[in-house]
């Protein structure tokens, strides 16, 4: 992984059927797939929040999976946020509910 001066940061809020779904888990996949580190959990108010690190293009592809979610989702609208990466993360993994 690159260092976090290379890195970029996405914060994403997914909204729509994406609780108990196998939500989490996919984005799991895929953070694994795509190199990117840093966590995924669900909120109390029904959404998948998700917070990133790594090369903008592995996270614009993330974003777009977001959009797509597992098949059995439904994905109504989706939030991100761009920042400057960290680098505080050395994993991707799945956080308790927020």
């Amino acid at each position: 992984m690159a260092d976090a001066q290379q890195n970029e940061r996405l914060h994403a809020v997914v909204d729509g059927l994406v609780q108990g779904v196998g939500f989490r888990a996919f984005v799991t996949d895929q953070a694994y797939e795509l190199g990117i580190v840093g966590w995924v959990r669900n909120t109390y108010g029904g959404q998948v929040e998700v917070l990133a690190e790594g090369p903008r293009e592995a996270l614009l592809m993330l974003a777009n999976a977001l959009r797509e979610g597992p098949p059995i989702s439904q994905v109504t609208q989706i939030t991100t946020e761009w920042q400057p990466a960290t680098g505080e993360f050395d994993h991707f993994r799945v956080t308790y509910t927020a």
